[in-house]
């Protein structure tokens, strides 16, 4: 089978097909910043020939026009890596949150209805996906498409611990319950854990533009940062995470508008916020080098919150036997993992300082040490595609 995975971000679009059930990787494509002008970038990585295509300065004002140039390319009788389109047989969709519909489901009428539904709560991202899907349903008629939604991996986390303590008959009405999310990536770190050592207990630690822990137990998720929206778990770059339901209201009583004040929170908080410099961690660590104490106290936190999530689920498993960086950050930050290695020492963590420093990916923890340190880069997009094949239509 040919599926064709897709990755939708607000203003990015990126792609893999895969030959399945081998999981051989045909091609790839990354499209950014769509809908801004003449500053659009394309590339495309045909992997059967090396073949690559850079493009820059182009104008991609939707998602329509950036699908249609992948798949142009995708499908070059020449030099394409398939003849037609119709070669694809399923497209999968890292879709995140449909009301009612919480595990991988085929995107009919009604789990995007249930997409549409959930907008308050995952605006930016659901709003991005909906588009996508009605584009490749145009595109593809017939395809299945499938939708391994993020909330997927989370189902097995026990009730009592998806629960919030508000009146029962609100969860009931409502459903307000601790979804999680990020499941393709944590479910991704479930299967390739083993890899790199003992992985009946794993802490899986997504350090990215936006961020989560979770705690798996023999494969399956036990517990989660994220809550039942995307703003909720650790600190995020823009994203507060956790914080007092009071302090909307206060703030309003201040004179705030609401919609000022949720601005504030879920994209001018986080790392930016309280650096007030940058949501990304190169800056930071560049400038708290330098001296700056603001953007130092901004990764002080950070790294507190991620702690404080990393001894919580230490005592959820009863133990660990592994704990794994993944995501742009946790993939990429050495001097983050030392640091956040350092404060849970005595949870048995022995960091090898050299092996943290060059690798990106494998064990990076003494050998001996009690619990295996990994770095495990994010392939979310194989995940979604070997749980899109798996789903009995």
């Amino acid at each position: 089978m040919k599926l064709l995975v897709s990755n939708v971000g607000s203003t990015s679009l990126k792609f893999k097909l895969f030959q399945m059930p081998e999981e051989k990787l045909l091609c790839e494509s990354r499209i950014e910043r769509i809908g801004d002008g003449k500053n659009s970038i394309f590339t495309y990585l045909r992997h059967t020939d090396g073949e690559k295509i850079e493009r820059s300065g182009l104008e991609i004002g939707d998602y329509s026009t950036g699908i249609r140039l992948f798949t142009d390319c995708m499908t070059d009788n020449e030099t394409g890596v398939i003849k037609a389109v119709a070669e694809i047989e399923r497209v999968g969709f890292k879709t995140v949150l449909s009301k009612g519909y919480y595990g991988i489901h085929e995107l009919n009428d009604a789990v995007m209805a249930g997409m549409k539904e959930a907008l308050f709560v995952a605006p930016v991202h659901n709003a991005a996906y909906i588009e996508a899907i009605e584009q490749f349903k145009a595109l593809l008629p017939g395809i299945p498409m499938i939708g391994v939604f993020e909330t997927a991996f989370h189902t097995t986390i026990p009730f009592e611990r998806r629960i919030y303590a508000v009146p029962y008959e609100w969860t009931e009405k409502y459903g307000l319950l601790r979804m999680g999310y990020h499941g393709a990536s944590h479910s991704y770190i479930a299967q390739e854990a083993v890899r790199c050592g003992k992985a009946e207990r794993v802490i899986s630690c997504h350090l990215g533009g936006s961020c989560s822990l979770c705690a798996i137990l023999n494969g399956k998720s036990v517990d989660t940062s994220f809550g039942y929206s995307l703003q909720t778990g650790i600190m995020h770059a823009n994203r507060c995470g956790d914080a007092d339901t009071y302090l909307a209201p206060f703030l309003e009583s201040q004179g705030m508008e609401h919609e000022e004040i949720m601005y504030g929170l879920s994209k001018k908080g986080g790392l930016l916020g309280i650096s007030g410099l940058s949501n990304d961690m190169r800056d930071l660590e560049a400038a708290a080098a330098a001296g700056n104490e603001r953007v130092g106290l901004a990764i002080d936190a950070f790294i507190y919150s991620i702690v404080r999530y990393i001894g919580s689920f230490y005592a959820v498993l009863g133990g660990l036997d592994q704990l794994v960086f993944t995501g742009g950050i946790g993939e990429n930050d050495c001097s983050l993992r030392e640091k956040v290695c350092t404060a849970v020492a005595h949870l048995g963590i022995r960091l090898d300082a050299q092996k943290n420093r060059v690798s990106r990916f494998g064990v990076i923890s003494e050998e001996g040490s009690p619990v295996t340190v990994s770095v495990i880069p994010a392939n979310e997009e194989l995940g979604i595609a070997r749980q899109a094949y798996q789903y009995v239509l």
